[in-house]
């Protein structure tokens, strides 16, 4: 089926796809996508949107700025019924009062900081698994722009039912934590920890993009399957590092742990350091705030290339923990926070306290060699 084909079959007018032909390709494209992933034709204005919902204009404005999306001139014809109808429902609920409207404002601000997130992982996808190889063959524009279409318009129902499945069950995760925590507004104590790349911005600029690429998406899929498998949840990725937090403390030690080692164990990878604390948060958004975060993410930058370090509270909490060995640290002065008590957390038998150091220096430099007798070889084979 040609894009024209499917054009017509979704009830768009001959005139209004001999407007987008005249215009090239990449307007038949983007009506083409238009098509088949907001239904209907885009035939109202923003004033006549928000008049036909019955909606306040300025509430409305900022709802669809909430969301991030940027202002639509006053006289482009950019809206459906698809969106009468979701501003419509919107009303009725806050008329109701089953939402309130700096509620609306918050939750589409959430919503559309993720799901733009996801929206740009899956064109990313579409791009390396259908684009890229049609190119690489020769196709042209418009076979590439079809197959595009066909394989959207295939995957959709899946996705869009993935997507409400995984909705679900993070809301009811949430839910859970909410009734075991209480009050998030008043705070709750959890560990808290970062963990960074070492040495991340130099190896960006060694490596091309796509090398790059893959180093964090490695970064990432390594992060998420260590956090998960021990009992932590990641907040969020913020380029080279990691945000986690963890309802036991025990629990978070073994996350921080266990990070430093899968790194290090990668030779793909640069090795991580890993800043922990304990203490009260709050949370927003999906996100945390307080004094302990601030604390964590102060922590993680005197760490050791391939150690973690915690604050006193977590080796107050875990100190007499057969699972756990500790280095005491001199006391450092952290901006905002003041003199500072902090541990290296250590598993048991890793060797006296005062060789710690040396023992990093030595795996980094024995990782060195070994990076470069590989290198040596692919270049001896080239």
């Amino acid at each position: 089926m040609t894009l024209r084909d499917y054009l017509l079959s979704q009830g768009v007018p001959d005139d209004e796809i001999g407007h987008a032909e005249a215009e090239g390709d990449e307007a038949v494209q983007l009506l083409a996508i238009d098509r088949v992933l907001v239904p209907g034709p885009s035939r109202y204005t923003q004033a006549e949107v928000v008049e036909k919902a019955g909606v306040d204009p300025e509430q409305a404005r900022r709802l669809w700025r909430a969301m991030g999306f940027p202002d639509v001139p006053a006289e482009e014809r950019a809206f459906s019924d698809a969106d009468v109808e979701a501003l419509s429902t919107l009303r009725q609920l806050i008329d109701q009062g089953v939402v309130d409207p700096d509620v609306a404002l918050q939750l589409a601000r959430v919503f559309g900081q993720s799901l733009a997130r996801m929206a740009d992982a899956e064109v990313d996808a579409l791009r390396q698994r259908i684009e890229q190889p049609l190119r690489e063959a020769g196709a042209s524009e418009a076979e590439v722009a079809e197959a595009v279409t066909t394989v959207t318009t295939a995957m959709l129902p899946t996705i869009e039912g993935f997507v409400l499945y995984t909705w679900r069950r993070q809301l009811a995760a949430a839910a859970r934590r909410s009734l075991f925590m209480g009050d998030s507004a008043a705070g709750q104590t959890l560990t808290v920890g970062f963990a960074d790349l070492v040495g991340f911005t130099v190896l960006s600029q060694q490596v091309d993009d796509h090398d790059l690429a893959a180093i964090v998406d490695r970064f990432e899929t390594a992060a998420y399957d260590t956090i998960a498998a021990l009992g932590g949840r990641v907040v969020k990725m913020i380029g080279d590092e990691v945000m986690f937090v963890a309802d036991d403390v025990a629990a978070g030690a073994r996350i921080a742990l266990s990070l430093a080692e899968v790194y290090g164990d990668d030779e793909t990878l640069p090795d991580v350091r890993v800043g922990l604390a304990r203490g009260p948060v709050l949370s927003r958004e999906g996100d945390y705030f307080g004094a302990t975060v601030n604390l964590a993410s102060r922590i993680v930058n005197l760490a050791y290339a391939g150690t973690a370090v915690v604050s006193d509270e977590i080796h107050q909490a875990l100190e007499e923990d057969p699972e756990f060995e500790w280095k005491a640290m001199r006391h450092r002065r952290l901006k905002g926070i003041g003199w500072t008590p902090l541990w290296v957390l250590r598993r048991p038998g890793e060797g006296s306290s005062a060789a710690l150091p040396l023992e990093v220096v030595r795996r980094m430099q024995a990782r060195r060699a070994r990076r470069r007798a590989k290198a040596g070889e692919g270049e001896a084979e080239g």
